[in-house]
């Protein structure tokens, strides 16, 4: 397995409310939580958007405090932001990957 960290599984939602400039709250699932150097990133997915194919993945700086409360900063940087999008983009890949892989397996 690759260095997912968490994997977005129907059977393991995790779900994290984003607070919007607006003030407003926006309920999303975490597709992913991943490492690229040192630093920890996370994809989500609003829970309103699951079934369209076309959502819009949110990707943020991820940590925790020391009581364990996540904290998720904006990538400000477009440089490290196509860093970022292209490691998600990788592990898609990688999943669709090792699904194939899975499936061939069972064919024979």
């Amino acid at each position: 397995m690759s260095d997912i960290e968490e994997a977005y599984t129907e059977e393991e939602d995790v779900i994290i409310n984003l607070e919007l400039e607006d003030g407003t709250q926006m309920e999303c699932v975490v597709l992913a939580r991943f490492p690229l150097e040192d630093r920890q990133y996370v994809a989500l997915l609003p829970t309103d958007q699951l079934d369209d194919e076309e959502g819009e993945v949110f990707l943020y700086r991820f940590s925790e405090d020391e009581d364990g409360e996540v904290i998720l900063d904006n990538i400000q940087d477009d440089e490290e932001f196509e860093a970022v999008a292209d490691r998600y983009d990788e592990i898609l890949d990688e999943l669709d990957y090792d699904e194939l892989v899975d499936a061939a397996e069972l064919d024979d």
